[in-house]
């Protein structure tokens, strides 16, 4: 599922459309365009949401990180 910038606050779990192989993200701090990412694979990655489409992660993926 696409997000819209507004989906996409500190904490959110996504997955970058192109790079799966980053694996599971989850939002460090939104400014403006730029969101910083903590993923599994790639570490800490600064992404341009007017360039690239985060996906958001399925709410079942939100549950199980959050227990």
């Amino acid at each position: 599922m696409s997000a819209f910038l507004g989906d996409i606050v500190p904490g959110t779990f996504v997955y970058h459309p192109t790079r799966k192989d980053w694996g599971l993200g989850q939002v460090q701090s939104v400014i403006g365009d730029r969101i910083t990412v903590n993923f599994e694979n790639a570490g800490k990655v600064t992404i341009n949401a007017a360039v690239i489409d985060l996906q958001l992660a399925g709410d079942e993926t939100n549950s199980n990180h959050n227990k």
